[in-house]
């Protein structure tokens, strides 16, 4: 019997889809498949119409967007004009990561395969849908998913064995280095004795051709800490300053040619992520110590997922503080397969918190450093905010490579409509960017519910709040949670009940929320629909419809992050 090609296909915003689509092509090869991993966007899609198997792994970005490099295959394969019974001859998986927390969870991967049995592709075995809230992870799905899947396989190619070879190649879409631009200003904004440092951050655009509007985010590449970087050096006994050269087909995005290991390790590779179980399952591969390699075999294991959870993800126990716990095995790890058993750095995102009509050739964002603790001794720090927060235009000229994309929240050109935002913390970033713009043009029906801690320590933005509330062009609704019993931002939308309802049912208003994905958003859609109820005298169900039609239409819109 002919062995088939196998084509994984992924679309990925942070990399863990990415992460995911390797070891589906890893475990391929294990049973001397051949096999090709590509982005969705970087695959010739009229190629689709000829291919036996394909396994798709998507994640879902946004309100149920699209990952960005899967959005040209999405408007290619929701196309109308395509033939219904056009992908019959194909038999393929849909894999998607997502997060439960989020209203449109995993709903690229759910759309996706209907769309694929609607062109009359064979479906090998229904939809997964991992989830990162679960308590073991988006694993507790994948596991037993690609468990399925290769019993699939199995029956169908019954020839497949089961070889182990140490073949692993990183493909990828290779893009341009993003351009670098001025740090300006890195200026604490949270009070010297408050636990959470904030940063608003100012990046000088003058001379390029960066344009941007309310609702637009900025991407970035972090770098590893100095620290990081030379305890990896080592660990791993390398010399920081060896040049190579990539095979020009294997080459990732964003490295030079030739390169610096000391390029490699402070800007490309993930060092001080949490491992994700291919980490582990990869490593075991060059153990030579039996105690070692029984371990890492053990955490790869998918009926001991829950000693790796303990061990990794409740700790957020880093790539580097693995590699110390495995001595023997890392001083095996040969330079050549950096590329392959480290993630690369991942870009970050961060909503525009200024305007151009206030800030002509500026960009400001708003930046929380993330650092708490667990039970290992080191305390955990954010990536890129924490090297953000380093960088200090004081002490000499800096650079940060950055670009601007289009965000989720799209604000309404007419100036009579109301607009009403929920922005607790940082979450006020967006609408700190829509007011800016929006004063200006005469739109002064503004509405902003801001919550904080303490109206002392981390009111953000407060003077500009007031000089515009002085001017009759903004009505603001502030809650101190920790000044007072805990008052949130929905404890006020609710008490706002008769003018957000007068607003939102009689002038048409829009409905924005952005801040923390953990409980604000439902806390607050959920206030919003009593509201409906209380001023409206709707039933709950029928609030609960009114919602989805704001969402639908635009008047309803949440931009959240975990």
């Amino acid at each position: 019997m002919l062995k088939p090609i196998l084509q994984v296909l992924y679309g990925s915003q942070t990399g863990s889809a990415q992460d995911t689509a390797h070891r589906v092509a890893r475990q391929a090869r294990r049973k001397q498949i051949q096999v090709q991993v590509l982005p969705l966007d970087s695959y010739n899609v009229a190629n689709l119409i000829s291919e036996t198997l394909v396994v798709f792994v998507c994640a879902t970005t946004g309100q149920g967007d699209p990952p960005d490099n899967m959005k040209n295959f999405w408007r290619f394969i929701f196309k109308k004009s395509l033939p219904l019974g056009s992908l019959s001859q194909l038999d393929c998986a849909v894999l998607g990561l997502g997060d439960s927390s989020y209203a449109k969870f995993n709903f690229v991967a759910k759309k996706l395969y209907k769309r694929l049995v609607q062109l009359g592709a064979s479906m090998l075995l229904p939809v997964g849908l991992a989830d990162d809230q679960h308590h073991l992870g988006a694993d507790a799905v994948i596991y037993p998913w690609l468990t399925a899947l290769w019993d699939k396989f199995y029956a169908l190619y019954p020839c497949f064995s089961d070889v182990i070879p140490l073949n692993y190649l990183l493909l990828g879409s290779c893009g341009r280095l993003p351009p670098t631009y001025k740090l300006l200003s890195n200026l604490r904004i949270t009070e010297a004795s408050h636990f959470q440092d904030v940063r608003l951050i100012e990046f000088d655009i003058t001379g390029t051709n960066i344009a941007f509007t309310a609702g637009d985010v900025v991407m970035m590449y972090p770098q590893n800490s100095p620290e990081d970087v030379e305890q990896f050096r080592q660990l791993l006994s390398l010399d920081l300053e060896a040049i190579f050269t990539l095979q020009p087909t294997h080459i990732p995005c964003r490295i030079p040619q030739p390169c610096t290991m000391l390029y490699l390790v402070e800007n490309i590779l993930d060092i001080s992520s949490v491992p994700r179980r291919s980490f582990f399952e990869l490593l075991s591969t060059f153990a030579t110590n039996e105690l070692e390699r029984e371990k890492l075999l053990e955490f790869s294991s998918p009926a001991d997922q829950e000693e790796l959870h303990s061990y990794c993800n409740r700790p957020r126990r880093t790539i580097l503080e693995v590699l110390a716990d495995f001595p023997h095995t890392t001083a095996e790890l040969r330079v050549d397969y950096l590329l392959d058993l480290f993630p690369e750095i991942q870009p970050r995102s961060f909503s525009i918190a200024s305007s151009l009509q206030s800030h002509p050739h500026r960009l400001q964002i708003l930046v929380a450093v993330v650092w708490y603790k667990t039970k290992l001794f080191k305390p955990r720090r954010g990536l890129c905010s924490t090297w953000l927060a380093s960088l200090d235009p004081i002490q000499g000229e800096t650079y940060v490579p950055l670009w601007v994309k289009k965000g989720t929240l799209k604000f309404p050109k007419d100036k009579d409509i109301p607009v009403i935002m929920v922005g607790p913390g940082t979450g006020v970033a967006p609408f700190r960017s829509a007011l800016q713009e929006r004063i200006p043009e005469g739109k002064h029906i503004n509405v902003l519910f801001f919550g904080c801690r303490s109206e002392s320590k981390d009111f953000y933005f407060r003077s500009e709040w007031e000089k515009a509330e002085k001017m009759g062009h903004l009505t603001l609704y502030t809650s101190f949670s920790r000044d007072q019993e805990k008052v949130y931002v929905q404890h006020r939308v609710l008490e706002n009940a008769k003018l957000l309802w007068d607003l939102i049912a009689s002038k048409n208003g829009c409905f924005y929320i952005a801040g923390n994905a953990k409980q604000m958003p439902a806390s607050v859609c959920d206030a919003l629909s009593k509201v409906f109820q209380q001023e409206g005298g709707l039933s709950s169900e029928d609030a609960i419809q009114m919602l989805a039609i704001m969402e639908k239409s635009g008047r309803l819109q949440c931009e959240t992050w975990s």
